[in-house]
């Protein structure tokens, strides 16, 4: 990478991962409002209905991943992230405005498909537009925003809901705190739609775009040529990696913490500081990431991971069990958030980016995401139903059991992507098809 380039590649790198930040923000807000917008609608003592407004996001979220990889390929990476700001701003806008809750579950559907997109778009294009030497580090730079999208939503949320003890705090927890939660991510999402407009299209797809003329190929993959036997391998594993970052079981920490905490010992009070003190650590781990991504490589972190969380989930499982309460609880709680954060947070992303050929770049990363989500609204359907039938322990024994098969598939068939540019990674995964 030239020197004079840093400075662009950094610029357009921190644009796309503002798709990241709101990402998180969009992501997590839904968290806090809960307690409190619940309320409002009349929907406290209704889990069928809880339960549909904690998941229309994911639902848009499995239909912007499912568009979002052919409409790259033929569009532009470009398009699709200024597609998204705009779907975030109109979100943002009409969560927190609308008085009627099947109008509130359609606008969360909106901002559903915006995560859908960015999640799919911003980390393929950031690989796309980086040198070997950095990618991993620019990749794992929009879990970076993702972490600050979380921790941002986690502190406007902590900041925005009073004191519930006081009456007349509680009645603007309930009339318009849960709206300024979302109304909060109006800003970013405007500001990402404006910075949008300054990057330029990704030089792999404008090559696709060539490749008719020059080569006289069709450069748009179709699904069914992804699911041939030349792809299998890496699709596999790809789709595996996907599904195993929602099912390790460490984002129902970030969707259900009032119950983790309360189950824990702590009142809302409580759950909301310790919701933030997740949220910190998720952000310094993931900063040590960025250093440890380059040097330790993407396979060893995976690992890590997978095996670290393993053993995290069976002893917070079992201190569960033995009904212990208080700071161990918060402590365990802290150390599945950060080593998630350096390991599988953004090495997920990274070797998603990674894996694939150009050729079937979008439309694999677009099915893999749509997997992941799919992954997401079944971990979030399934643990309020996981931990009334068999307790926070059986829980977090099952996610400790999903970790360490994992960590043997990972550790048979994950390969090191590191230093390795995506043509010479191209020729060695598709080769050993």
């Amino acid at each position: 990478m030239q020197e004079h380039n840093k400075g662009f590649i950094y610029f357009i790198c921190l644009v796309a991962a503002m798709g990241g930040l709101l990402f998180g923000y969009d992501w997590v807000v839904i968290g806090g409002a809960k307690p409190f917008y619940e309320v409002y609608f009349g929907i406290s003592e209704s889990p069928l209905l809880q339960g549909v407004a904690m998941t229309t996001a994911l639902v848009g979220c499995l239909v912007g991943a499912m568009l979002a990889g052919a409409a790259a390929d033929k569009y532009g990476r470009k398009p699709l992230l200024m597609v998204a700001a705009v779907l975030f701003t109109v979100s943002a806008i009409a969560t927190g405005l609308f008085d009627d809750f099947n109008l509130f579950n359609i606008a969360r559907l909106v901002g559903g498909v915006g995560i859908g997109v960015a999640s799919a778009l911003a980390p393929m294009y950031i690989a796309e537009v980086s040198p070997a030497s950095i990618r991993g580090r620019m990749v794992s730079l929009n879990q970076m925003t993702i972490v600050l999208g979380i921790l941002g939503a986690q502190v406007v949320n902590m900041l925005l809901a009073k004191d519930t003890s006081i009456a007349e705090n509680l009645i603007w927890n309930e009339e318009w705190g849960w709206r300024w939660m979302f109304w909060a991510e109006t800003l970013p999402a405007a500001l990402f739609l404006v910075m949008s407009f300054f990057i330029p299209e990704s030089p792999v797809f404008l090559r696709m775009k060539q490749a008719p003329r020059g080569e006289g190929k069709k450069s748009e993959a179709r699904l069914s040529e992804l699911f041939t036997h030349k792809y299998a391998k890496v699709l596999v594993l790809g789709l595996i990696i996907a599904v195993f970052q929602q099912w390790c079981g460490t984002n129902v920490i970030f969707n259900y913490a009032q119950e983790i905490f309360v189950g824990a010992g702590f009142d809302v009070d409580g759950m909301f500081i310790n919701i933030v003190i997740t949220g910190i650590a998720n952000v310094v781990f993931t900063i040590v990431a960025l250093y440890t991504i380059e040097k330790w490589g993407r396979r060893t972190l995976i690992l890590l991971g997978a095996g670290g969380l393993g053993l995290i989930y069976l002893t917070l499982g079992t201190c569960y069990f033995l009904g212990m309460t208080g700071i161990l609880m918060v402590a365990l709680v802290v150390a599945a958030i950060s080593v998630y954060a350096m390991t599988l947070g953004p090495v997920t992303w990274t070797l998603l980016a990674e894996i694939f050929p150009h050729r079937i770049r979008g439309i694999a990363m677009a099915t893999c995401t749509f997997a992941l989500w799919v992954g997401c609204c079944t971990l979030t359907f399934s643990f309020p139903s996981m931990n009334a039938a068999l307790g926070s322990s059986g829980t977090f024994w099952i996610y400790s059991a999903i970790c360490i098969c994992a960590f043997c598939f990972l550790y048979r068939n994950c390969p090191e992507t590191k230093g390795k540019s995506l043509e010479q990674l191209e020729q060695e995964l598709v080769k050993e098809q």
